[in-house]
């Protein structure tokens, strides 16, 4: 069984593992496919603050139950599932208020306990979410990211009166960008590298900025009659953004962060009281796999182009090593698992 672990900081390591029997409540999943989130390289670098090594990463993955334990019957073996890596206590008060991923106990899939770049693992049966064996594994295994787009807009609110500005055309910001469409919203786009913005268009981007060349705030100063974006989403996870969003976001605007930055912004109460703005953070996804399933079964999400390569698990350092070197020609790599 292979396994892929960050066993100290820059150190990738592929080893044999043992899967585990599932516990009662639970159900072992074969993996098929599992995506290289950037998370996963904070970790590789030692930069996640959460993290504690050895640790076998990875948080979005899909594959097939092999087996299930005592007091599972909702899930068969041969079912296919995307797992949900946010484990929650179910007793705090975020849980109770109905915000798991903020669990005062949380843990994470790859990131608190060891995660799914491994052929098997048990996970809780609340965290497997069954999907259509009609949905191919590396599609299912996009779920995850998309859910961290359905988390900022639910926060947010989204709508088709709105006008988004999404700051960055990454991975997560083309995924904002794409549950927005769906939902009927005009959206801007500002990244500073023309290939990624070229793919913004190709997800739906109503407008692309260039934002070496073109200032943000002169690019939507003419959105909602003049008044600016309502809904400003930063998947950049720059801080000084912050301040800018403040400034240029409509009056009763709303503004969506991401990043986990610990650097301070300079932001003026003044600017979101009299505008009367909305800020809003959002971290990982409370129970939203289920929705996202539903848009990629029904086809309402088409994401296809966001898997740019695939690489055989065993092959785990080489996909690495084309992130970090060649980051153009990257958006969601993903790993191949299987038997």
């Amino acid at each position: 069984m292979v396994a892929i672990a960050v066993k100290t900081p820059h150190v990738l390591e592929l080893f044999e593992a043992t899967p585990a029997a599932p516990k009662a409540g639970e159900v072992v999943v074969r993996v098929e496919r599992a995506g290289i989130c950037g998370s996963d390289l904070h970790i590789y670098h030692g930069t996640n603050p959460f993290a504690k090594y050895p640790r076998i990463i990875g948080h979005e993955f899909a594959g097939t139950v092999e087996a299930v334990g005592e007091g599972v019957h909702d899930l068969a073996a041969g079912d296919h599932v995307v797992v949900d890596p946010v484990v929650s206590c179910g007793h705090c008060y975020p849980c109770r208020a109905g915000r798991p991923n903020v669990c005062s106990n949380l843990e994470v899939f790859g990131v608190h306990r060891d995660g799914g770049f491994r052929d098997r693992l048990a996970v809780p049966r609340a965290n497997a979410v069954k999907v259509s064996p009609d949905l191919p594994f590396a599609i299912a295994a996009l779920a995850e990211p998309f859910s961290i787009a359905a988390n900022v807009l639910s926060r947010t609110g989204i709508g088709a009166d709105d006008s988004v500005l999404v700051y960055g055309a990454g991975p997560i910001g083309l995924t904002v960008l794409q549950v927005a469409k769906l939902h009927g919203a005009r959206c801007i786009v500002a990244d500073i590298d023309d290939a990624r913005l070229e793919r913004a268009r190709g997800f739906g981007a109503d407008v692309v900025v260039n934002s070496r060349s073109t200032p943000v705030p002169q690019a939507v100063a003419g959105e909602t009659d003049g008044l600016g974006p309502t809904l400003v989403i930063d998947a950049a996870g720059v801080p000084a953004l912050l301040e800018e969003a403040c400034r240029l976001a409509s009056p009763a605007g709303r503004i969506g962060l991401l990043g986990f930055s610990p650097e301070p912004c300079n932001i003026s109460q003044q600017e979101i009281v009299k505008k009367e703005l909305t800020l809003v953070g959002s971290r990982l996804n409370r129970k939203l796999l289920p929705q996202v399933v539903q848009w990629l079964e029904s086809g309402q999400l088409r994401p296809e182009a966001m898997i740019t390569q695939t690489f055989a698990a065993a092959d785990a350092r080489e996909a690495f090593a084309l992130i970090e070197k060649d980051p153009g020609r990257t958006v969601k790599v993903q790993l191949a698992f299987g038997g």
